[in-house]
């Protein structure tokens, strides 16, 4: 089936502003609650969130074959188990629906009121009940930054590494939206050569700077996805941050890795932006030697060209950009990623959760997270109001950006933000 809503030359009857994430092009998904207190599946176009649950009500998708309540919900779960086909059928209708020629929905002043909502009106929710979620590290320029400055070692250049994509199962329960207050952990910590732990809150709060792809129903208990069809199985993709605790990681991840000093937070954008969208932004995934074993050998434009930004605002400060990245910039690809993940026999759910690992590229203003950016703490970040970080303070908000373009369309993801606070005593 084509998709038709990639359409480049595609206008919308809905203003969009230049440059915005959300042109008629993208047509991503979440789940927001409207001031009237509904909650509802829906997606966006410019500045404005489309209820797809009315828009069903009203006749608007007659012509798929959709339950009448698979809009009418708090999460995406229903809708994303339904398969690609139907993702792409609704998201080619939509295109349809608000194309500027298009007058059925356009001149109906009755039903606009029911669909279209300002953004600056709607609460936005986490859009998936996430039953799983594995955290990967398939960055080699990140991998060997941070074993450097943890163990003293070149993590990358270990024997699995460079053959399969490595990771550990996190804490789905505390998966947030963007936007949600994050507060600082607290654990156990080593001083420098002192083998004594103290319990107190972190003082080397980061950042990771991922992406995320969320999956279908795609695996029996006991069956394997394969690389080849591994993307059939994926939704979309969302941001992550996927806050750490240095300090707590260090003492704690030796020898079984992170705990605490992960599972307290991690926080994503609220659009899913579906793998349809981002099609025509793909390019050559980096360079694999040794070459893998036969299941995680590909073919083809396996990467996304995904522009990833991060800035830090100071609670009273001016906000600095202090990374830019590119998710083209990790090894191991969500295609082998899934497979990997799946060779045991280990079944994959709708809405299950997989986080990239920490997209660094290989240069110091490319690198996603504080301690490589700092480089531990030894070169502070100056920021545009003249103080200075080497990790994050409280009351310091961390805002990602990500966008894919080129000389035709602009997709993007908009925000995922999070701002700390001080632990809550107890």
């Amino acid at each position: 089936m084509l998709i038709t809503a990639n359409n480049p030359n595609r206008k919308s009857w809905i203003p969009v502003k230049p440059n915005s994430d959300f042109p008629i092009q993208n047509i991503p998904f979440g789940v927001f609650i409207t001031k009237d207190d509904v909650v509802t599946v829906g997606t966006r176009i410019g500045d404005y969130a489309i209820d797809l649950g009315a828009l069903h009500q009203l006749g608007y998708f007659q012509e798929i074959d959709l339950t009448d309540d698979i809009f009418l919900q708090d999460t995406l779960n229903d809708f994303i188990s339904d398969g690609r086909k139907t993702w792409r059928k609704v998201r080619n209708r939509i295109a349809d629906i608000f194309d500027i020629n298009n007058f059925l929905l356009q001149h109906n002043e009755n039903h606009r009121e029911k669909v279209l909502f300002d953004m600056k009106d709607v609460e936005m929710q986490l859009p998936v009940n996430i039953g799983d979620y594995t955290d990967f590290y398939s960055s080699k320029y990140h991998a060997t930054n941070v074993e450097t400055l943890l163990k003293g070692i070149d993590k990358s250049k270990s024997a699995n590494w460079l053959h399969m994509p490595v990771a550990y199962h996190g804490r789905s329960s505390s998966i947030v939206v963007s936007g949600t207050p994050i507060r600082r952990p607290k654990g156990q910590t080593v001083i420098e050569n002192d083998f004594t732990p103290i319990f107190g809150p972190s003082h080397m709060l980061d950042f990771e700077l991922e992406i995320a792809f969320i999956t279908t129903d795609a695996n029996k208990l006991g069956d394997s996805i394969s690389v080849k069809d591994a993307e059939e199985n994926i939704f979309g993709l969302v941001l992550l941050n996927d806050w750490t605790a240095r300090d707590i990681q260090k003492w704690e991840f030796e020898p079984l890795g992170p705990f605490l000093s992960k599972n307290f937070a991690s926080t994503i954008s609220p659009w899913i932006v579906t793998l349809d969208a981002l099609e025509p932004f793909r390019v050559e995934s980096q360079i694999q030697d040794p070459k893998p074993l036969h299941y995680l050998q590909q073919e083809g434009k396996k990467t996304i060209d995904i522009n990833l930004q991060v800035s830090l605002k100071p609670d009273k400060g001016l906000e600095t950009v202090i990374s830019n990245s590119n998710f083209k910039y990790q090894y191991w690809t969500m295609s082998q990623q899934l497979a990997h993940h799946t060779v045991n026999g280990c079944n994959v759910r709708s809405g299950d959760f997989f986080g990239s690992g920490t997209v660094s590229g290989n240069k110091p203003d490319s690198y996603g997270s504080m301690i490589e950016l700092t480089w531990a703490g030894t070169k502070p970040i100056i920021l545009n109001d003249g103080s200075n970080r080497k990790f994050i303070d409280d009351f310091d908000t961390v805002i990602m950006k990500g966008y894919c373009s080129n000389n035709q369309v602009r997709i993007g993801f908009g925000e995922c933000k999070g701002k700390v606070f001080p632990p809550k005593k107890n």
